[in-house]
């Protein structure tokens, strides 16, 4: 499974109204609702929140990457959503969230794709360039793209 198998220029929003990390995930979680990846809104955030108990999921550098593993889930997907508002996020450089990638997997679908997922998210993360691109683009073909490049 790759990224662009998950993620269409649907599920991109590029003018979160979010003020909040709370606001941010129900935000993209309407939207993954309004595109029928997912068919209880309450059970999906339920077991959003049950993940962030877990550890952090801000990565620093502006970014967070909570995710969701949930019967609530009908089709894994990625919805990218950004804002010029400064999002509170327990990060390890405690720097506002501007960027928030929530994953929705399904519960029956193996670790091994959402781990392969996230790792190729991580992978474009982990590229300075690929960062500011993802903060700033207007195009949102070119956010899939950028998500979805193979590192050398």
């Amino acid at each position: 499974m790759n990224i662009e198998e998950v993620l269409n220029t649907n599920l991109i929003v590029l003018d979160m109204k979010a003020t909040t990390k709370d606001e941010a995930i129900k935000e993209l979680t309407e939207k993954l609702y309004q595109e029928k990846k997912i068919i209880n809104k309450d059970l999906f955030i339920k077991d959003v929140y049950l993940r962030e108990k877990e550890g952090q999921t801000g990565l620093g550098n502006h970014i967070a990457i909570p995710h969701g593993k949930s019967d609530a889930v009908q089709i894994t997907s990625i919805v990218f959503g950004r804002t010029n508002n400064n999002l509170l996020w327990e990060s390890p450089d405690n720097k506002p969230v501007h960027v928030v990638i929530l994953f929705a997997v399904r519960n029956v679908d193996k670790t091994t794709v959402h781990l392969k997922l996230l790792s190729q998210v991580a992978m474009a993360l982990a590229d300075d360039e690929t960062l500011e691109k993802l903060l700033t683009t207007q195009d949102k073909k070119e956010i899939i793209r950028l998500l979805s490049q193979e590192m050398e």
